[in-house]
């Protein structure tokens, strides 16, 4: 699931007011290239939503669940199908509840002693989050005593900056806002969020033809 993560490289974080707004959401994303599918629980129905768009869209897109804060968020979505599971801090009991689905695990992070925590825990990914009070400079500032730890920042992530977070060290990148708003989820302007997904998927395109080989 990391090498699915970092093949995906952009993880839309979804935060739907409703479950046909996040469904429809979904497919305009996946229409502009982005695969990386976080549903958060604050998206109503969240299992419900992780159910259908597993039936629909299968190995064809990075499903995940996000805002996981108990065991039990934990559970329901990996029921639901979701492969990888997100919570926005780091706690024992919510991490060796979301380790135990057998999912990716992914937990948040800002500072050090947190990484430290969340590496002792056994996590998959730490996400960086909110990213955005330190940018791509704080995140190479963290890799240095931490090289080993596979980073996600979540937060002030866009196509202007997104080689700057993939040059800090950044295995994959969190985006929500700039992505899929809840503002155009909740008017409907599922064409603004397919838009934005082919800026996003354009700029990956950018930065993995610049790579030297």
């Amino acid at each position: 699931m990391l090498s699915a993560l970092e093949t995906a490289a952009v993880i839309a974080v979804v935060r739907a007011p409703d479950r046909d707004s996040a469904l429809h959401g979904v497919a305009a994303l996946v229409a502009g290239g982005v695969t990386g599918i976080e549903i958060t629980y604050s998206t109503p129905d969240a299992p419900g939503v992780i159910a259908e768009l597993d039936r629909r869209f299968g190995d064809e897109i990075c499903l995940g669940a996000g805002t996981v804060r108990s065991g039990e968020d934990a559970r329901r979505a990996a029921a639901a199908g979701a492969r990888f599971l997100v919570a926005p801090g780091t706690t024992p009991t919510v991490v060796a509840a979301m380790r135990d689905t057998g999912c990716a695990v992914l937990s948040g992070a800002l500072t050090p002693s947190e990484v430290m925590l969340a590496v002792d825990l056994g996590v998959d990914v730490v996400k960086v989050f909110p990213a955005s009070l330190g940018g791509p400079g704080y995140l190479k500032s963290l890799r240095a005593p931490f090289p080993d730890v596979p980073f996600m920042p979540t937060g002030g992530v866009n196509p202007e900056n997104l080689h700057e977070w993939f040059a800090a060290g950044a295995v994959a990148v969190g985006a929500g806002s700039e992505l899929c708003s809840a503002a155009d989820l909740g008017r409907g302007d599922f064409a603004a969020v397919e838009a934005k997904a082919r800026r996003f998927t354009a700029a990956h395109s950018a930065l993995t033809t610049a790579r030297p080989a």
